[in-house]
């Protein structure tokens, strides 16, 4: 039995390398950015007018100049316009180019226009309200670098710069695989000693946090069954994950058939609760997942092991897991690791973590309540106190 340490290590060193693919910009978001976005153009690609008003010289306002006579209006979209004079100013909207001999924009809110002119009646700076070229980024400066996840802002920015195609991380082939002859699909009605089908949907779910596409498939409980069918997935997918038929029942034949079809074991059984049985192993082309079957292992092996894989086969930085603090004393005996489901609570900043009662990993139920997992590392005392700090996994 390995350790959890040593098991997210492993499958955190297993990774495949990830192709690349071009999508579209408007279906980029949540994709992985496989190439840097460079500004094409000085951004703004012009000295850019933040506010309505009119532009004037500051120097005439150095020198004494309080009334300006408006020569005309400039409107965005319009092209650059002159003012003629220091005298005089030009009615400007917002996103408009500076007009020729201007530097400074003062707002209507700041003037009385009356019979052509424009009287100041406000303290003025000068440059204010003009948003200059090139003062966010200049032309060939990298404006979003590769490995980030795609969101809103940068499929402006694609559109920005007439990005039609992205180059993203191309997604590995993933199949999740439900096993177990007592479960039956979401759209039939269960016999009195039959489920539905809920694991595979939840860790489908779970690994769309970053758009991963997956197909769905169940093996029942044969050897021979469960070896046909996983030759199968392996020559389509790069990732297989199993939820059920791992642990000590007669009838798990995941393991042999797995070995049947010549992929290798790395470990099998985990120092933890829930989720002792998982099993992980890769062939020459697949990387498998075998997860228990207990609803709450499913759920916390992929959040703990599956996801973190994924992210970082993508080149997704895995983010610090949050420090919580405990509500209540927690007594945990076993010579393993503790997930346990908590609800928690902001206060002024800091995080609380409180236990929730459950009835064991079958108790699936009890995650619509919870906000995460925390983990109890091994000790000796198996005593965890109120005050002490540990770590969140959120759901």
């Amino acid at each position: 039995m390995i350790s959890v340490e040593n098991a997210l290590k492993l499958v955190l060193e297993n990774t495949i390398s990830p192709k690349t693919e071009l999508v579209n910009f408007q279906t980029s978001l949540g994709r992985v950015l496989a190439e840097d976005l460079v500004a094409d153009r000085d951004f703004p690609p012009f000295d850019r007018v933040t506010m309505d008003g009119i532009a004037i010289d500051f120097s005439a306002l150095v020198a004494g100049q309080k009334n300006f006579k408006i020569q005309e209006m400039q409107a965005a979209g319009d092209e650059q316009k002159t003012l003629d004079s220091h005298e005089n100013c030009i009615e400007i909207m917002t996103g408009a180019v500076l007009p020729k001999n201007s530097n400074t924009v003062i707002r209507y809110e700041d003037l009385e226009i009356e019979n052509g002119f424009a009287t100041i009646l406000a303290e003025i700076k000068p440059h204010q309200n003009v948003h200059f070229q090139g003062q966010d980024k200049l032309s060939g400066q990298v404006l979003v670098r590769e490995g980030q996840v795609i969101n809103a802002s940068h499929v402006a920015i694609a559109a920005s710069i007439g990005k039609h195609l992205l180059g993203v991380r191309a997604l590995p082939k993933i199949a999740i695989a439900s096993s177990g002859d007592e479960l039956v699909g979401i759209s039939e009605v269960p016999l009195p000693h039959q489920i539905r089908l809920s694991n595979v949907y939840a860790i489908a779910s779970i690994l769309k946090k970053v758009s991963a596409a997956v197909d769905i498939f169940h093996i029942n409980d044969t050897l021979d069954g469960s070896v046909s069918k996983i030759e199968e997935l392996l020559k389509k997918y790069d990732v297989l994950i199993f939820s059920g038929g791992v642990s000590m029942g007669k009838k798990d034949f995941i393991p042999q058939a797995l070995a049947e079809n010549n992929v290798k074991e790395l470990f099998h059984k985990i120092a933890q609760k829930p989720g002792k049985p998982m099993w992980f192993g890769k062939s020459d082309t697949t990387i498998v997942f075998a997860l228990p079957g207990n609803p709450v292992s499913t759920y916390l092996c992929t959040i703990k092991y599956v996801l973190p894989w994924l992210k970082k086969n993508l080149g997704i930085l895995e983010e610090k897991n949050p420090s919580v603090i405990l509500t209540e004393d927690i007594v945990f005996k076993p010579k393993l690791n503790y997930f346990l489901q908590v609800k928690i609570e902001n206060d002024n900043g800091c995080l609380y973590a409180t236990p929730l009662k459950h009835h064991g990993s079958g108790d699936f139920i009890s995650l619509a309540e919870a906000d995460g997992f925390i983990e109890l590392p091994f000790r000796e005392s198996g005593l965890f106190l109120k005050g002490e700090i540990v770590d969140f996994f959120a759901i």
